[in-house]
C-alpha cells in the first residue's frame, strides 16, 4: 500500500473543492428564487478561495495566499451589496 504525499493529499482536496464549485454552479443555474442564487454564487466565491488557497500550498507561493484574502474580502462586499438589492427589491414589491 502506498501512501499519498502532501501534494496529493493538496490536489485531492483542491479536486474536491472543485467538484463543489460545479455544483454550485448548477444551483446557481437552476435556483428557483433569486436568494437561491445569492447562495451558491457567495459559495462559488468561498470555494474558488479555498483553490485558490490549495494551489498556494501546492506551489508554494505565498502571494496566492493574499490574493485570495483580497478576493475573499471582494467577494463578501459583492455578496453584502446583491443581498442589500434583493432586499430593496422585496420591500418595494411588497
Amino acid at each position: 500500500m502506498t501512501s499519498l504525499g502532501m501534494a496529493e493529499v493538496i490536489l485531492i482536496g483542491t479536486f474536491a473543492l472543485g467538484i463543489g464549485m460545479v455544483v454550485s454552479l448548477l444551483r446557481l443555474f437552476l435556483g428557483p428564487t433569486s436568494p437561491d442564487r445569492v447562495v451558491a454564487f457567495d459559495a462559488m466565491n468561498t470555494l474558488v478561495v479555498g483553490i485558490m488557497i490549495g494551489l498556494s500550498a501546492f506551489y508554494e507561493q505565498v502571494v496566492l495566499i493574499d490574493i485570495a484574502i483580497v478576493y475573499a474580502l471582494l467577494s463578501w462586499v459583492s455578496t453584502l451589496a446583491i443581498a442589500k438589492y434583493i432586499g430593496n427589491t422585496k420591500e418595494k414589491e411588497g
